[in-house]
């Protein structure tokens, strides 16, 4: 048994039970071994879903990193979708991912970070755009992932929300605030690409 194996099928059990049931006798019972034995591989259940978290952003840490050809703009909108959809992809994965540090992603996040300093963006300014960026993700993921059914009791005036759609209003606000801060500052920002 290998540590990349009691990962896959700890977040095979998080896609059955959800966050709140996935418990290492759960997981040893369903590995066929004893719990004690997975303390060989994570000392604590912490551990063991920091590990889950990694495991399951692995198709937001695969995409390409912007290039400095890139618009901004547009690689900031594709980065947080991105990783939107990485977490959607499991069953609580942003209450998996809440909370965690990615520091199996830190030279990832430099790049991102370069390229947003390298567009003309205050290092400041996209540190704190990254960060409002990704816990906004996180905070419209965890609401969406709660709901639980159709709104039917909700009164006629009331809308029914689309989640996509009023995720990529507010992921347009902040986008919409960091440029025109970032055009306030006097910095030099590239002109976005003639399409």
């Amino acid at each position: 048994m290998t540590r990349e194996t009691v990962v896959a099928e700890a977040l095979e059990l998080l896609d059955e039970v959800g966050l709140e049931s996935v418990s290492t006798r759960r997981l040893a019972k369903r590995l066929g071994v004893e719990q004690p034995s997975l303390y060989y591989h994570f000392r604590t259940k912490k551990d063991l879903l920091a590990a889950m978290a990694e495991a399951a952003m692995t198709s937001h840490a695969g995409a390409p990193l912007p290039s400095p050809a890139d618009d901004w703009r547009a690689w900031f909108l594709d980065n947080s979708r991105s990783f939107r959809r990485t977490l959607l992809q499991r069953r609580d994965g942003a209450r998996l991912h809440a909370g965690t540090t990615p520091t199996g992603d830190l030279d990832r996040i430099r790049h991102k970070m370069a390229f947003l300093v390298a567009s003309g963006v205050p290092e400041r300014e996209a540190q704190m755009a990254m960060l409002a960026a990704g816990r906004y993700t996180v905070g419209c993921v965890l609401e969406e992932q709660a709901e639980t059914g159709p709104q039917e009791d909700l009164p006629a005036d009331v809308p029914v929300l689309d989640q996509e759609a009023a995720f990529e209003a507010g992921l347009a606000l902040i986008l919409g605030g960091l440029a025109q801060h970032t055009a306030t500052t006097g910095s030099t920002v590239r002109p976005e690409r003639e399409r």
